[in-house]
C-alpha cells in the first residue's frame, strides 16, 4: 500500500513539473518579464518605501496598553450609504477598524442599514440619514466621535445632500475633524463655502473631482473678479486644497490649474473609466501634495 502511495505521489509530482514546464515553454517571454519585474532592482526601493510607510503608521496609531478601554483609540463616524450604494460606507468603516480604531459608526438610510449591518457585526449602524431628524440624530453622536467621514455611498439625492450639509455644519461648530469623499465632494463643489476656512477638513478627490472643485473654487472667483472689473490680483475662495491657486488673474488661474492638473494629476483630461450612468471610477494611486 505504501509503495502504491509513493508511486502515485511521484506520478503526481511529475505531472506538475510537466505542466509547469509546458507553461514556461508556451508563455516563456511574458512570464519571464513578470518574474524580472517582480525580482528586479526596484525591490530595494519598494522595501524602503514600505519601511517609511510603516514608520508613519506607527506614529499615527496609538500603542495598545492594558490601561485603555474600548473607544479610547478611535471612534469614527461614516455619513453615507443609500439604497444604491452600500459597499463604500462599509469599506470606509471596516478599514478604520482594521487599522486600529475601536468603534465605527455608519449613519445611513433605512434601506441601506440591513445590508451594511449584514456585512459585519463589528459595525454600529444607524438608519437615520433619510429621516427628517437626521441632522439632530447624528449631531448628538458628534461629542463621542473623534472624526467624521462624509460622502461614501451618499448619492446625490437632494434630501440626503441637505442632511449631509447640516451634519457638516454641525461638525464644524463642534470642531470635529472631517474627511470628505465621493459625493461629499460633489456637495462641496456645489457649495464651497461649506468648508471655507475650516482647517480640520481633508478632501480626497480623484482627477475628475479635483477638476470640478478647482473650477468651482478658483475659476468662479476669478470670473466674479473680472465681472466686477478687477484686473489685477485676485484671491479665490479659501479651501484646504485651493491655497495654491490664489493671488493671480483669471488667465493665470486657468494656466496654473491646467498646469497643475497635467503635472500633479497625469491623464487628468482622459475620459472617465466609469459608465455614462455611474460616477467616474476612482483612482487607486495617491497623488502627491499640490504645488505651493
Amino acid at each position: 500500500m505504501a509503495t502504491r502511495a509513493g508511486v502515485a505521489a511521484a506520478v503526481f509530482g511529475a505531472a506538475v513539473v510537466a505542466l509547469l514546464s509546458a507553461a514556461l515553454a508556451l508563455y516563456g517571454p511574458p512570464l519571464d518579464a513578470v518574474l524580472k519585474r517582480t525580482f528586479s532592482l526596484h525591490k530595494a526601493h519598494a522595501i524602503k518605501d514600505m519601511e517609511n510607510t510603516f514608520k508613519l503608521v506607527k506614529n499615527i496609531i496609538p500603542p495598545l496598553t492594558a490601561k485603555k478601554h474600548k473607544g479610547q483609540d478611535g471612534r469614527i463616524g461614516i455619513v453615507g450609504g443609500c439604497q444604491e450604494y452600500t459597499g463604500a460606507p462599509y469599506f470606509a468603516a471596516i478599514s478604520a477598524l482594521k487599522v486600529g480604531a475601536d468603534l465605527s459608526h455608519v449613519f445611513c438610510t433605512r434601506e441601506a442599514a440591513p445590508v451594511i449591518k449584514s456585512y459585519s457585526p463589528e459595525l454600529i449602524v444607524h438608519p437615520v440619514l433619510d429621516s427628517p431628524d437626521a441632522i439632530r440624530e447624528v449631531e448628538k453622536w458628534l461629542p463621542r466621535l473623534h472624526a467624521l467621514v462624509v460622502g461614501p455611498g451618499l448619492g446625490r439625492d437632494d434630501f440626503l445632500l441637505g442632511n449631509a450639509k447640516g451634519i457638516l455644519e454641525a461638525s464644524k461648530a463642534r470642531g470635529v475633524p472631517v474627511i470628505i469623499d465621493a459625493d461629499g465632494l460633489w456637495l462641496i463643489a456645489q457649495q464651497p463655502t461649506l468648508i471655507q476656512g475650516y482647517r480640520k477638513a481633508v478632501l480626497t478627490p480623484n482627477h475628475v473631482e479635483f477638476s470640478r472643485l478647482s473650477e468651482a473654487v478658483c475659476l468662479s472667483a476669478a470670473s466674479r473678479a473680472v465681472t466686477a472689473g478687477v484686473v489685477g490680483r485676485e484671491t479665490c475662495s479659501r479651501a484646504p486644497w485651493a491655497s495654491w491657486c490664489t493671488g493671480h488673474s483669471t488667465l493665470d488661474l486657468k494656466k496654473r490649474m491646467v498646469s497643475a492638473l497635467s503635472s500633479w494629476l497625469p491623464s487628468a483630461h482622459a475620459p472617465s473609466q466609469g459608465s455614462a450612468t455611474t460616477k467616474p471610477s476612482r483612482s487607486t494611486a495617491a497623488p502627491p501634495p499640490p504645488p505651493t
